[in-house]
């Protein structure tokens, strides 16, 4: 079967479907709901800096706060300094981590500064710190990388090659340069010779938006698993869609009532969990879990004038009430 399970090491990645890193996405609630919706078999957290780490930042502290509901997870760090990353890398190994992962795929000029895809423009450099964090953890350690700064500097098979000499044990490629960001389309073409040209495990990563993109991917590139980014918030249940579309060739759409399940579950474990911001989130979120809602714009307008996250569930469930009069008490008893 199509991404059926993947090795890195001693770390057993079954279904070989991985959640990927998303600044102000994946936090500890959303990879626990991700990971209770199925077909997710690796979860990664948020990018952290390593200065931020080492200098003990309460953010990038909150960042690395993870349940023993989510293993096998994943720890990206970015940086550009190997003595740096290096350190930060053996306490990312201390706190439990099953994996750890550099990032060299942020285009963010924020973090091109310092790091990220930026570094994929010094190859010497980069393979300092490649050594450098391979010296300093026992842990599997992997990276993930765009296939160059632009057009004309495509680099993603000497990068690799380069990480798999180094001890890096497993590669995702995001199919954009660094200059693309998310515009145009990935190339997957350059996935296929990264996949040719080492012997570490390749995960693909980009453009993959449905069950039948996956398999495309697959198919196009031989590579060893599929990464989801942007496509998980829009629609959570597409891990446990890829897996029984791999092994039955069908799959279900969410009903209304899995909507409303959705929404309300995620919503109270923002609750539950009492982060901060929660608030915000319930509203950045609202914009992707309502598309294929009837009159999803109605209930966006609610959750964005609520004051407080109490009134957001209220008001979810006052809609779904309203327009599913089937889910009957389902609906009111919020909490």
């Amino acid at each position: 079967m199509i991404f059926e399970e993947l090795r890195i090491r001693g770390v057993v990645v079954r279904p070989a479907q991985i959640l990927a890193p998303m600044a102000g996405i994946t936090d500890t609630v959303f990879r626990r709901f991700i990971r209770r919706l199925g077909g997710c078999g690796l979860i990664m957290t948020e990018f952290v800096s390593s200065e931020g780490m080492l200098r003990q930042n309460l953010k990038s502290q909150r960042f690395l706060y993870y349940t023993e509901e989510e293993r096998p997870i994943t720890a990206q760090i970015f940086g550009a300094d190997p003595e740096r990353l290096a350190e930060a890398a053996r306490l990312i190994e201390d706190l439990g981590f099953d994996i750890i992962d550099l990032n060299l795929g942020c285009p963010a000029k924020k973090v091109v500064k310092c790091g990220g895809s930026g570094l994929l423009r010094d190859l010497p450099l980069l393979g300092s710190i490649f050594r450098k964090i391979r010296a300093a953890v026992s842990i599997p350690f992997t990276a993930k990388i765009r296939i160059g700064w632009s057009d004309e500097e495509i680099v993603a098979a000497p990068v690799a090659r380069l990480a798999e000499d180094c001890g890096v044990e497993a590669i995702a490629v995001h199919g954009r340069t660094r200059q693309q960001g998310f515009s145009g389309r990935a190339r997957w073409d350059v996935i296929a010779e990264v996949k040719a040209s080492v012997s570490i495990p390749v995960i693909g990563n980009g453009d993959v938006f449905t069950p039948a993109d996956a398999r495309a991917l697959w198919e196009r590139t031989q590579c060893d698993a599929v990464m989801i980014g942007r496509a998980a918030p829009t629609n959570p249940w597409i891990f446990r869609q890829m897996s029984d579309f791999f092994r039955t060739g069908a799959y279900a759409e969410p009903t209304e009532a899995d909507r409303y399940e959705l929404i309300r579950t995620y919503y109270e474990m923002l609750v539950a969990e009492d982060i901060p911001g929660s608030i915000g989130k319930m509203k950045q979120f609202a914009s992707w879990f309502t598309h294929g809602v009837r009159n999803g714009s109605e209930l966006r307008r609610q959750v964005q004038s609520a004051a407080s996250p109490h009134e957001v569930l209220e008001r979810v469930n006052e809609f779904f009430s309203a327009t599913v009069p089937a889910l009957g008490s389902r609906c009111s008893g919020g909490l």
